[in-house]
């Protein structure tokens, strides 16, 4: 077995000032069917109750942040965060390495990340795309890579 895969690894994803109920339905549903081990929200753009179709909040610790520091401040230990955003300086997500212990945090459609959050991420990475993406969707990608990335060989 690979030193380098995920086996004593976790993640967690979640959305800084989500503007729709709908975005967070979708990205909990794949977080859950993706095997992420939380789900979070940080900032008040969004409704207190989600559409959740599979009831992933029951199903895994959600948690809810007013503010960016207050996220930044209870990240798990040991755990990097990795920022998706448009940026310049950002990894491209096909020549990404995820670490074992991350938090996945992507902004909303229409504002992104905040400046804050793109300066104190461990890591940045973008897909190869003209525009910005559904936040759910690039959520989706995320975790799709990472799960192929990180295929355990039997």
């Amino acid at each position: 077995m690979e030193t380098d895969n995920l086996e004593q690894g976790f993640f967690g994803i979640g959305i800084q000032n989500g503007k729709t109920p709908e975005n967070l339905g979708v990205l909990w549903r794949s977080a859950q069917n993706m095997g992420a081990s939380f789900i979070f929200t940080i900032g008040n753009r969004y409704e207190k109750q989600a559409c959740d179709t599979h009831k992933a909040v029951g199903a895994m610790p959600y948690f809810h942040y007013e503010t960016f520091e207050n996220f930044y401040a209870h990240l798990p230990k040991g755990a990097m965060l990795v920022g998706v955003e448009l940026v310049d300086n950002a990894v491209s997500l096909e020549n990404f390495k995820h670490p074992r212990r991350c938090v996945y945090l992507l902004g909303a459609e229409d504002h992104g990340l905040s400046n804050q959050a793109v300066e104190r991420a461990h890591h940045l990475v973008k897909f190869k795309s003209r525009l910005s993406l559904n936040v759910s969707v690039a959520g989706s990608i995320v975790m799709y890579d990472r799960g192929m990335k990180t295929e355990f060989s039997t």
